[in-house]
């Protein structure tokens, strides 16, 4: 008898798990026959559908090559180039003819002039044209051990030296009042307020830019909303296990940080691999200004706590090294798709240091008797997006 009862078990269970596979097979079977036999209308498209996408043009001593990316839904043949109004030779490995979402590297043999400006551009069977420009020509450069190590100097300059200066101001801060401690913290929400507005921002621009089957803006938005929801459940899942402590919402603003910077990373070894080392120069400088204030936000939630050298030295390395990885990245590979995704990533991140901070400043509030948004935190808050905006003048171009 108990061996029908766990027959009559299975049964249903079996059935279940069939009624749940049929509509996917279903969906299947359709997909395929629309895909195959189309959808009964015969009507042409008035023109065609092409989309190409110039992702990277590499400046060597024998030319151009020009890295190609199919983006639209059909098949396209490139028929012609042309370099500065004139029609080039040009070989194409693998192929002239792209699949969707296929790629081809189109090597051009001419004799570039450096610093001048060059436009090529690239015509279909079907007559679009499609354009990729150089604004400066300059030697795009190899990936050696010279290169990385010059990289990440700057990188180093860039993130971490500029953060590590920030936290020294640690010893200052300490001699604050609990009124003036909340006063930094409301200094931190405004800093990262200005940093993930910026973030977002550059992302976008970035998301625009991106070939636009694969969504870049959204990606965006979907990093910053996913990244956001993990760190908050990984957040809460330590609170149960035990209380968050100052020196671990420094880790989670370091971390924030670092993605935010490693955008910045992306930009300068962006602006050196296309040749503009006097715009690279500028980014240098003004990144560094601009982060030194990000240090006065690691330290913050540290100010009641006796933090070593060691943690100090962690922090502004978790701050500071994404800009290094991020300068290799913008110098050698960069992508502007991957690019917009990692920033909506960081934005994520600071939004949710931004609320732990805050959790924070409701929480010393209400235990000393006094209003979160008082004219202090107001003060403090305004003042950090302003230090942030003044500073930020410096990398505007």
């Amino acid at each position: 008898m108990q061996g029908e009862a766990t027959i009559h078990k299975t049964k249903p269970a079996r059935m279940v798990w069939l009624w749940g596979a049929i509509p996917l097979v279903l969906l299947a079977v359709i997909i395929y026959m629309l895909s195959s036999l189309g959808t009964g209308i015969k009507d042409e498209p008035v023109a065609p559908i092409e989309a190409l996408n110039v992702e990277k043009i590499t400046l060597t001593e024998e030319g151009f090559k020009v890295k190609v990316l199919n983006s639209g839904p059909e098949e396209v043949t490139i028929a012609q180039v042309i370099v500065n109004d004139a029609f080039w030779n040009a070989d194409f490995h693998p192929s002239s003819t792209i699949g969707r979402l296929g790629q081809t590297e189109i090597s051009i043999p001419y004799g570039w002039v450096e610093g001048d400006p060059y436009s090529i551009k690239l015509i279909t069977t079907n007559g679009l044209i499609f354009t990729g420009d150089v604004a400066v020509a300059a030697l795009t450069p190899v990936a050696d051990a010279d290169r990385f190590a010059q990289y990440a100097l700057i990188g180093f300059y860039v993130g971490v030296v500029p953060i590590g200066l920030g936290l020294l101001w640690f010893p200052f801060l300490r001699r604050f009042s609990d009124r003036g401690m909340q006063g930094v913290l409301a200094l931190t929400v405004g800093l990262l307020f200005f940093l993930v507005v910026d973030t977002l921002q550059e992302g976008l621009e970035l998301g625009a830019e991106a070939p636009g089957v694969f969504h870049g803006t959204a990606l965006v938005w979907f990093g910053a909303l996913l990244s956001f929801l993990f760190l908050l459940a990984l957040d809460q899942a330590s609170e149960k296990r035990s209380n968050s402590n100052g020196k671990q919402v420094a880790y989670k603003i370091s971390g924030g940080i670092g993605l935010h910077n490693l955008g910045e990373g992306l930009a300068i070894g962006a602006a050196f691999a296309a040749g503009e080392a006097a715009l690279g120069t500028f980014l240098i400088i003004g990144f560094t200004l601009h982060n030194i204030t990000e240090g006065v936000g690691i330290a913050s939630p540290l100010l009641k706590d006796s933090p070593t050298w060691r943690t100090f030295l962690a922090l502004a390395l978790v701050a500071g090294a994404p800009a290094i990885v991020g300068t290799w990245v913008g110098g050698f590979v960069f992508n502007d798709t991957l690019a917009a995704m990692f920033f909506g990533i960081g934005a994520g991140a600071i939004i949710q240091v931004i609320y732990v901070i805050g959790k924070m400043i409701v929480k010393e509030a209400a235990k000393n008797g006094k209003p979160a948004v008082s004219w202090t935190n107001l003060a403090s808050l305004t003042l950090g997006i302003v230090l942030m905006y003044v500073t930020a003048l410096f990398v505007s171009v």
